[in-house]
């Protein structure tokens, strides 16, 4: 099996002003800092209804450690679907901005997300926050047709070089095979 990295551009929380009143009023500063992305899946907010549908996690628990409710440094931008997995859970986690996932996760070249062997608390995440879910490779796979698909409108635009008719073939075959792969997997 191909291993393709996990993701692109880690997250890094930037944000160092004064400390908040309510946890909610950094969502700005995390949709930056995590590059419009699930920390934990590296799923665009986009393909989830915009930051809207995001939430924020709160690495450790705000039920079982309150004091840090509002710190910016316990704050996860999250897709709704991992932050309920995760809940209140004390398991062990890797921090999306103090650890690199590509040393722990990788994807097929589907786009689905899988632990590498010797991360045991990969394997404990891939599980617990269902990071096996077909949706996480289904949209890594429509985030790299767009790249694709972007760069060809640009050539298209600016040349008429045999480059971005081969890359229009190329996208138009792998979309169609995408879509059969879908098809099969209903």
């Amino acid at each position: 099996m191909i291993q393709l990295k996990f993701r692109g551009k880690s997250p890094c929380r930037t944000y160092n002003g004064k400390e908040l009143s309510d946890y909610k009023y950094y969502k700005n500063h995390l949709v930056l800092d995590f590059n419009r992305k699930c920390g934990y899946s590296d799923c665009s907010h986009s393909w989830f209804g915009g930051q809207n549908n995001f939430q924020i996690d709160h690495f450790k628990p705000k039920s079982k450690f309150p004091k840090l409710e509002t710190k910016y440094s316990n704050l996860v931008y999250s897709c709704s679907y991992i932050n309920r997995a995760k809940s209140d859970d004390l398991g062990t986690y890797l921090d999306p901005c103090d650890e690199d996932y590509n040393d722990h996760f990788y994807r097929d070249e589907l786009g689905n997300i899988y632990p590498k062997d010797d991360s045991d608390t990969a394997r404990f995440m891939y599980l617990k926050l269902k990071l096996y879910l077909k949706r996480y490779g289904i949209i890594w796979m429509l985030e790299q047709l767009e790249i694709k698909m972007n760069k060809l409108k640009i050539l298209i635009e600016e040349t008429d070089d045999q480059e971005a008719k081969d890359l229009l073939i190329a996208i138009t075959f792998k979309f169609l095979d995408y879509l059969k792969y879908l098809k099969a997997v209903q």
